[in-house]
């Protein structure tokens, strides 16, 4: 199993390889579009504020790199602000254009808490499957718990929401359209849940 982790300078790529390397699979780490292209599986990672991660993306040429291996039918996973860059816009401090792999958009998630929680969202949380059929469950059940850090959230994506976490209110935890799929939380710090979830991805 090829699995390139994108390197656009945003993200706990090694951390990331070294969850694959635990359940035996190959992963590089590439800022090369033609090694997006020619992987297996991609990983999206990402930390950080949402329009300097889109620039970044696009300098190197890698968002048209993503998009297209997407096209292709390659399994592709955005793991926390990789998964928000998945959607067509985001409103974290201004307005900046997404991937546009998957319809809805990213916004605060202090539009939807109470005000008396605290943000960002940080901890381990369980999640709630939707009724969606996601390959990436397949080694897990619901109300297993993973580990989030994020302010933003993604909104108006229902049809692709395939798990939500409480905090508060549902925020989308997990999405998927296709070969695309995207997870708010840190497969890579969610101890055996996550790496059960990462299995699934290599086999998805």
């Amino acid at each position: 199993m090829k699995v390139c982790i994108v390197d656009y300078g945003v993200g706990n790529l090694f951390s990331l390889r070294s969850s694959f390397a635990a359940i035996g699979a190959e992963a590089s780490v590439s800022a090369a579009p033609e090694a997006l292209l020619s992987a297996e599986r991609i990983v999206l990672p990402g930390v950080g504020a949402f329009g300097d991660a889109a620039e970044k993306l696009r300098r190197g040429g890698l968002d048209r790199a993503v998009s297209e291996a997407a096209a292709r039918g390659t399994p592709l996973l955005g793991v926390c602000l990789g998964m928000q860059l998945l959607f067509e816009r985001s409103f974290e401090h201004g307005e900046h254009p997404g991937l546009g792999l998957i319809p809805g958009e990213v916004r605060p998630i202090a539009e939807v808490i109470p005000k008396e929680l605290k943000i960002p969202h940080i901890g381990w949380n369980a999640l709630n499957f939707t009724g969606l059929t996601c390959p990436l469950f397949r080694y897990i059940k619901e109300g297993d718990c993973v580990y989030f850090v994020h302010s933003y959230y993604a909104a108006g994506c229902e049809a692709h929401t395939a798990a939500t976490a409480e905090y508060g209110a549902p925020l989308t935890a997990a999405v998927q359209r296709g070969n695309v799929f995207g997870c708010q939380f840190h497969p890579e710090k969610s101890g055996e849940v996550g790496l059960n979830i990462l299995r699934a991805f290599c086999e998805a």
